[in-house]
């Protein structure tokens, strides 16, 4: 419960130093009594949630797949060690086993991972210095981009996948006329974000602190299904057993990439969460310096919580990205299949339905980021958090800031652009060292896939960074908007002259 006294009248502390004027304020300010409308910064336990554990059951599903995945891979991996790898090696080579994956794929995915750490730290440098530019390109590129792939399934013949994107290619050129208005404003929360990450160091410690953790991840994940593919592929050396089969190694890739995704998710949301409730949300509702009402180390304290307390409902958060994530890749292997097997019918059927999938992914990947924030301030079960957020993007007036932020389509889209970069390095790498398993080429698009997934996930943590500070703002101001207009009052000014339901939804 929160030790501040009921009669006590929170008094807050000193417009940060670091807030400049980013615009100036051409508004009509709300009434006086708005401002005095001031709360304790631990009203509803914020900051100082109860000490329990929230959903358990997921808390508990979590670990016992993640010890599938350490099982999984220590037998496949310590089995590839004794074959020595199966061959193969770095550049150009035509040594090791013709049969699966061998040696070579390893050095290319690692690879692949250093690519992808400096492509997503270059780019949220390029974030950092160009931001209103970057987020032009980034719709210009959209646009583009499904255009071409537009054309190219036109020019292919490949009709179900063409009529799909000459949809999404019209909808992103008639789109970007109204995203392109509100750029200013996503840009300038992106800016205030980034003053406040300069003085608040422990952002990017988070930051790249997940990203080493994701980039091992991917390094275990790369061992772990090149291993997977040795040993019980028919027909290799490794396979010692009569158990090996096409559809064991389909299955227990599938488990290792699912459990991958979910890891992956699940560390880039308690990166999210510590963000959340350590700097950025003590720079909400303390300022920079607080007047002895600070948690000590706040940064620590969130992370404490968000690997503890709550990782059951981080964990259950995640776990319906995943599965939504895996299943879109389900059907575009269906897909696939059904358009090279000649039946357009049921290859325009798959596409629809996972790009049906893929809106409500992204949907859920929304919203759910806000679900961590009202978890990281407040200490909430995932459903509460849910419920809660959506009666405070509703109630309060400021889901039409929510759903016109361009921050998240900007960093998503990176996020992808990594990806992509990364599976080109390594469609190359494949078409220049030429390795002995995939003379026949059948091995491209799995290799690509990882690569693909590597780069992804390694961006997406680090970008979450910042992510989670324009979120976090917009969670506090959708409960406490008087907050911010004493902590940067012309940011809040620019935001109440676009959104004045910003404050009505308060008075």
């Amino acid at each position: 419960m929160s030790q501040w006294p009921q009669q006590q009248q929170y008094q807050p502390g000193p417009t940060p130093q670091y807030a400049p004027q980013y615009a100036p304020t051409q508004y009509a300010p709300p009434p006086e009594p708005f401002y005095n409308d001031t709360k304790s910064p631990y009203e509803n336990d914020r900051f100082k949630p109860k000490k329990r554990i929230n959903d358990p059951i997921f808390l508990i599903l979590f670990v016992l797949q993640f010890l599938g995945f350490v099982a999984v891979s220590g037998i496949a991996i310590s089995q590839w060690v004794k074959s020595g790898g199966l061959g193969g090696g770095l550049g150009k080579t035509h040594t090791g086993t013709s049969v699966s994956l061998n040696q070579s794929t390893v050095y290319l995915l690692l690879l692949v991972t250093a690519a992808a750490l400096l492509l997503s730290t270059i780019y949220l440098l390029l974030v950092r210095a160009f931001t209103k530019t970057i987020m032009h390109i980034t719709l210009i590129l959209n646009i583009l981009m499904n255009i071409a792939i537009c054309v190219y399934y036109w020019l292919t013949k490949y009709y179900s996948g063409a009529i799909i994107f000459t949809v999404i290619a019209l909808f992103s050129v008639l789109s970007y006329y109204g995203f392109r208005s509100r750029i200013p404003l996503a840009s300038l929360l992106l800016q205030v974000v980034i003053d406040v990450s300069k003085h608040h160091k422990s952002v990017y410690v988070v930051a790249f602190s997940a990203l080493i953790l994701q980039a091992l991840l991917a390094v275990w994940y790369t061992f772990a299904s090149i291993a997977t593919y040795a040993k019980w592929t028919p027909g290799n050396p490794s396979c010692e057993t009569s158990g090996c089969s096409s559809g064991k190694v389909a299955g227990l890739i599938f488990f290792l990439t699912f459990s991958f995704l979910w890891t992956s998710q699940v560390i880039g949301n308690v990166a999210l969460a510590t963000l959340a409730g350590g700097p950025y949300g003590c720079w909400y509702y303390f300022g920079p310096r607080g007047e002895g009402d600070m948690p000590k180390r706040p940064t620590l304290s969130a992370l404490g919580r968000a690997s503890t307390l709550s990782l059951g409902s981080i964990a259950f958060g995640s776990l319906i990205v995943t599965v939504l994530e895996m299943l879109k890749m389900v059907l575009h292997a269906v897909q696939s299949s059904a358009n090279a097997d000649g039946h357009p019918v049921e290859a325009c059927l798959a596409c629809c339905a996972s790009c049906f999938v893929g809106i409500i992914e992204s949907l859920v990947q929304y919203f759910n980021r806000y679900a961590y924030i009202e978890i990281a301030l407040y200490g909430k079960p995932y459903i509460s958090a849910a419920k809660d957020t959506w009666n405070l993007l509703v109630d309060r007036g400021v889901s039409a800031v929510v759903n016109d932020s361009l921050v998240g389509m900007t960093l998503t889209w990176g996020a992808y652009g990594v990806g992509l970069l990364s599976s080109l390095f390594a469609y190359l790498y494949l078409r220049l060292t030429a390795p002995s398993y995939n003379a026949d080429g059948n091995y491209t698009a799995p290799v690509i896939l990882f690569a693909f997934l590597i780069g992804l996930q390694c961006s997406l943590t680090l970008s979450s960074a910042i992510e989670a500070g324009v979120s976090t703002i917009f969670v506090g101001l959708g409960e406490d908007p008087q907050v911010l207009a004493i902590r940067a009052p012309a940011l809040f000014g620019l935001i109440a002259q676009t959104y004045p339901d910003v404050v009505r939804g308060v008075v």
